[in-house]
């Protein structure tokens, strides 16, 4: 079994730990995978949320708390293993999160919410490896086509999201009908042939990571057979003891239904999956007011806006799940307990 290698370092399992925010993913989970051999993923989304400046001057939060963050990922995770940030192209303060994760000497930047045409440029003369968020072939080619001949740069690794994801989406409503929306199989196929390509002309090798539905080993096996070089899995990951969620937070995971998962419209502009609490039945008859913007999203227009993504989020990952939104993937429902990073890792990898 191969891991996944990030520069001069490798992962012993091929597994990385999807970024999840707010809060949800931070110094704790991440280094908790990466010590048992996988790819830990600290979120960047108002990783500040707990610093008592974050409601006054959450950007100076936010980058103060990105330090903190993964040198405590670190502590716990040990120096050769490798801890990487998921950070959003559609935050206001991108450029500014991806230098300072840079100037932190981070090993891998993950990035989606958006096309991240100028990621490159931030990593100049730097360790730091970078991988975008793709949904389609469509979607690979624009981005590694922009960035070798904008850059002469080719990704260090290409991370497919299908639909069955959590969180906010990379496809429009419509496609995530099911008799028409695409499978991650097909993408997979697809994305891995032509970065074949890729490969051959540019003499880089590239891991494919598959995301989005991934359950069990046999799930991963699947797409390692596809040509992926490992997977990304983030809703699993909640439901364990070193989740940085509260526990009412890791509950709601337990108890969800499989017809409580709803795809949702974010005030961001994309569509998310999300439990169907009562902050989803009541934000769908009525505006919440914001009493307060965060800066945190270009393409969120608060006076329009039916409710603050942000205090949102914070309201659900501190366990005040009834007032807050809950995102999570397809599978949320197959989830029936809190087992520790170490036993979810030892069935992830027990069919590889």
């Amino acid at each position: 079994m191969k891991g996944i290698k990030i520069g001069n370092k490798e992962s012993k399992y091929p597994i990385i730990q999807g970024g999840m925010g707010v809060g949800v993913s931070m110094h704790n989970l991440a280094g908790n995978v990466s010590k048992e051999g996988g790819i830990g993923i600290i979120s960047t989304a108002d990783i500040g949320y707990l610093e008592e400046d974050f409601a006054k001057n959450p950007i100076k939060a936010n980058l103060r708390a990105i330090s903190k963050e993964i040198n405590k990922a670190r502590e716990i995770a040990g120096k050769d293993k490798i801890i990487g940030v998921n950070i959003m192209v559609a935050m206001k303060n991108y450029a500014e999160i991806v230098k300072e994760c840079v100037k932190q000497k981070i090993d891998l930047i993950i990035s989606g919410a958006g096309i991240p045409k100028e990621l490159p440029e931030y990593v100049k003369e730097s360790n730091t490896k970078i991988a975008p968020i793709v949904s389609s072939l469509r979607c690979c080619k624009l981005i590694v086509g922009h960035w070798i001949k904008k850059y002469n740069y080719v990704p260090d690794m290409i991370v497919i999201e299908g639909p069955e994801a959590g969180g906010h989406l990379g496809f429009k409503r419509e496609e995530l009908d099911e008799d028409i929306k695409p499978k991650l199989e097909d993408i997979t196929t697809e994305v891995v042939d032509y970065i074949k390509e890729v490969e051959k002309e540019t003499g880089k090798e590239i891991p494919v990571i598959a995301a989005g539905g991934i359950w069990d080993s046999k799930d991963i096996k699947k797409f390692i057979n596809l040509g992926a070089s490992g997977v990304q899995m983030a809703t699993r990951f909640v439901a364990t003891n070193e989740c940085d969620a509260s526990i009412e937070f890791k509950k709601a995971y337990i108890e969800a239904k499989e017809d409580d998962i709803k795809i949702i419209k974010s005030p961001v502009g994309m569509p998310g999956r999300a439990i169907n609490n009562n902050f989803i039945k009541k934000v769908e008859n009525e505006k919440c007011k914001i009493d307060k913007c965060y800066n945190c999203i270009k393409t969120c227009n608060v006076l329009n806006s039916p409710y603050c993504i942000t205090k949102a989020l914070i309201n659900s990952v501190k366990g005040k799940v009834d007032e807050g939104l809950i995102f999570c993937g397809s599978n949320v429902s197959k989830i029936k307990e809190i087992i520790s990073v170490h036993e979810l890792m030892q069935k992830l990898v027990c069919e590889l």
